[in-house]
């Protein structure tokens, strides 16, 4: 016999003899438990609160009912658990857990204004795409859209939040500079068609630092990966030698950034740089010698085999002065393949294996961060049809990745999830069911206990508890947590 299902009222079959009947009405449950984690590292950091002091709001505060912080929050939060619709919001809204992390009084949305808004203590979509569609000019005489982004201030707030993670200078630095591809599907401006990933896109330009992402800028795709990119890590340098002034600073990234003017301006402001570049015919013979000793060893043990070649090299026109560049003469399976870095660290620093396999090489760990941006949050969401609309979203998702890459690198220290990806972090952390009840003055969240990674939540929650509160921390509404097991 076939069991009917009701688009509100569904029916199971399932080995269990006992019929199996679900709705939509079990009341304040949240799917999204673990986000009272990503509450902490917000605690401790201050990062939305920042982000919020990034807006003009020409709003009057006694006539709304969002302030830019809750707004600014609710979204990169939504962005952080999987939401990255602004539709999703319609009926996020209803979430009292969400409504809580984002500092609401009313968690359950029973006093709203309005009567059709009672119950929902959330901004709908129609009011957080204010954030993103209010053009720079709007001042208090506009109709809706009066929050105002300066994005000059944005872009600071990456490289602030990078060096407020460091409570002592580091004595050296990294920089990873990467581009990657954002297909874009409409009439969005500043689209262009790109040959090398054959679709229109807009091609953002990312610096990060280890785990720490320090911008993430909307480029067009016209001009190639380096367009913009010196004024970016010129930006970028010049605000973190204003508080460390003696850092070490080692900018690093491919064949596309390998440009005379990003290395000249490196040699003239104590940037050391390891950069890919293309292999040209003037290269390939000159290591003739090292390609014949690895085609050999490659003959002689099956596996493929590598030769190193350090030399001091010029181009015809495009260089200005000579530099060295690496050669690695490998032979693979399937035939020569040399490989080139240019660099100003010198043999004596760092000698050419080492270079090439561990300092060059290593930029790799910036295209796994680079992924976790575009597969797990959502970066390439950039629909609107406005370029500065969709660099703002793509700074939202930028802010979802310092909340989830935090909570991994100062909360999951030691525990299996220490390096887990983005995307693992959300199924395995956040995606937790929870009861929420508004009671006393308090809200309590009762946990799932079946919840399988009990051990690693509390463990987590510990370390976040005992880090220091941001000092310009706003007050946010306390939220009491039951433990897994649901006990209190």
């Amino acid at each position: 016999m076939t069991v009917q299902s009701t688009a509100n009222d569904f029916h199971f079959q399932t080995p269990c003899p006992l019929p199996i009947h679900a709705t939509f009405d079990g009341g304040p449950i949240t799917s999204d438990g673990g986000a009272l984690l990503l509450a902490e590292v917000e605690r401790h950091t201050g990062l939305l609160a920042q982000l919020a002091d990034c807006f003009t709001d020409y709003r009057d505060p006694e006539a709304i009912e969002h302030t830019t912080r809750q707004l600014l929050a609710q979204r990169v939060y939504g962005i952080a658990l999987g939401y990255e619709d602004l539709n999703d919001h319609d009926t996020l809204r209803f979430d009292p857990l969400l409504a809580a992390l984002v500092g609401k009084d009313d968690p359950l949305g029973q006093h709203r204004v309005l009567p059709r808004d009672q119950g929902k203590p959330l901004a709908g979509k129609s009011t957080l795409n204010r954030l993103e569609l209010t053009p720079p000019e709007a001042n208090r005489g506009a109709r809706y859209k009066k929050s105002v982004a300066r994005p000059a201030a944005i872009e600071r707030l990456f490289v602030d939040a990078f060096v407020q993670a460091h409570p002592t200078p580091p004595a050296s630095i990294t920089l990873d500079l990467d581009a990657t591809d954002d297909p874009l599907h409409g009439e969005q401006e500043g689209r262009f068609f790109h040959g090398y990933y054959d679709c229109y896109c807009y091609l953002p330009l990312y610096i990060f630092c280890g785990e720490h992402l320090l911008c993430a800028k909307l480029q067009t795709a016209e001009h190639g990966a380096a367009a913009g990119a010196l004024a970016q890590v010129r930006r970028v340098v010049e605000q973190i030698r204003q508080v460390w002034p003696d850092v070490r600073i080692l900018l690093r990234g491919d064949a596309d950034f390998a440009t005379e003017e990003i290395m000249v301006w490196c040699e003239g402001n104590r940037v050391d740089y390891i950069f890919g570049m293309e292999t040209n015919s003037r290269l390939v013979e000159v290591i003739g010698r090292e390609m014949m000793w690895a085609q050999v060893g490659y003959l002689m043990s099956g596996v493929a085999c590598r030769a190193w070649a350090d030399l001091e090299y010029q181009t015809r026109r495009s260089w200005s002065r000579s530099r060295r560049v690496l050669a690695t003469a490998e032979f693979l399976p399937g035939g020569p393949n040399p490989r080139f870095v240019v660099t100003s660290l010198t043999a004596a620093a760092r000698p050419a294996q080492a270079l090439y396999e561990e300092d060059y090489c290593g930029r790799s760990d910036a295209e796994n961060r680079i992924k976790e941006q575009k597969l797990d949050l959502a970066s390439g969401r950039t629909s609107t049809s406005g370029r500065r609309s969709n660099q703002l979203r793509l700074w939202f998702s930028a802010a979802a990745y310092l909340l989830v890459s935090g909570r991994r690198r100062l909360g999951l220290a030691g525990t299996p999830l220490a390096r887990g990806q983005c995307g693992t972090l959300r199924q395995r952390l956040l995606k937790s069911g929870g009861w929420v009840r508004v009671a006393a003055g308090r809200v309590l969240v009762a946990l799932s206990e079946a919840f399988p990674l009990q051990a690693v939540f509390a463990r987590a929650c510990a370390a976040l508890r005992r880090l220091p509160s941001w000092p310009g921390r706003r007050r946010a509404a306390a939220v009491p947590l039951a433990s897994p097991a649901g006990a209190h």
